[in-house]
């Protein structure tokens, strides 16, 4: 009689997949305030690399933005996912991500409120830091030349010319993705999975023209420096 095949999946089921999820939430409240901090700082550059990958590829298409401006949005989109591959599989913390795995970690009892204020003030300010600081690097080092710059410009024009209420609405449909994103990543076993897993959410949300804040802690400054500044919304809402 012939041995039984037994069947192993590289992917987790649903409800496994949020233990997953629920042991990341732990893990991440539980280091000190300082590995926080680390591991946020790291993760807004990982955001940067991302963010800029994205405006330096499109940015200097300009044959591909006037004849099929579709396909120059979907070139973004595809770059932009290397940041939360870089976060995710390399232990940074980021802030949208926490928003989910902290609570459920909370919610299953496995750490306190205080740990979820920490976990949320550090990685938030740790994001902010590390982007900010990118950017002034990106700029510093000469990559926004040309049409990275002009991208950068537009994007920050086009990102402040929207009023508040949509801009709110946006955010919480791309932190969707973004949670999403991460689910999909802890359902994953091996790095294929967990790239895929990552990158089809992620680029769905930036070729939608979602706002994410912390891609936006990076892109904003960027655009700013760049010489771009904040669009006149006229107190529209």
């Amino acid at each position: 009689m012939a041995p039984a095949i037994q069947m192993v999946s590289a992917c987790l089921p649903p409800g496994d997949a949020y233990m997953e999820v629920v042991k990341k939430g732990e893990k991440t409240a539980a280091g000190g305030w300082l590995k926080c901090f680390h591991q946020a700082f790291v993760g807004g550059c990982y955001i940067g690399f991302g963010g800029l990958l994205s405006t330096i590829v499109s940015g200097t298409c300009p044959g591909v933005a006037a004849s099929n401006p579709g396909l120059q949005k979907f070139i973004f989109a595809a770059c932009f996912p290397v940041n939360l591959l870089l976060i995710l599989l390399s232990g940074g913390q980021l802030f949208t991500g926490n928003s989910a795995a902290v609570p459920a970690a909370l919610f299953e009892g496995m750490l306190d409120f205080k740990d979820l204020v920490k976990s949320w003030s550090v990685s938030y300010i740790g994001n902010i830091i590390g982007s900010l600081i990118f950017a002034w690097l990106a700029q510093y080092t000469g990559l926004l030349h040309g049409g990275a710059g002009q991208m950068a410009i537009a994007t920050v024009m086009k990102k402040t010319s929207a009023g508040f209420v949509p801009t709110l609405v946006k955010g919480i449909m791309c932190n969707w993705m973004v949670c999403m994103a991460v689910f999909l990543s802890s359902q994953a076993q091996d790095m294929t999975g967990k790239m895929v897993g990552i990158w089809f959410p992620i680029s769905a949300f930036v070729a939608m023209g979602m706002e994410h804040s912390v891609a936006n802690m990076f892109m904003l400054p960027l655009g700013l420096i760049s010489g771009g500044h904040v669009a006149n919304q006229g107190g529209e809402f």
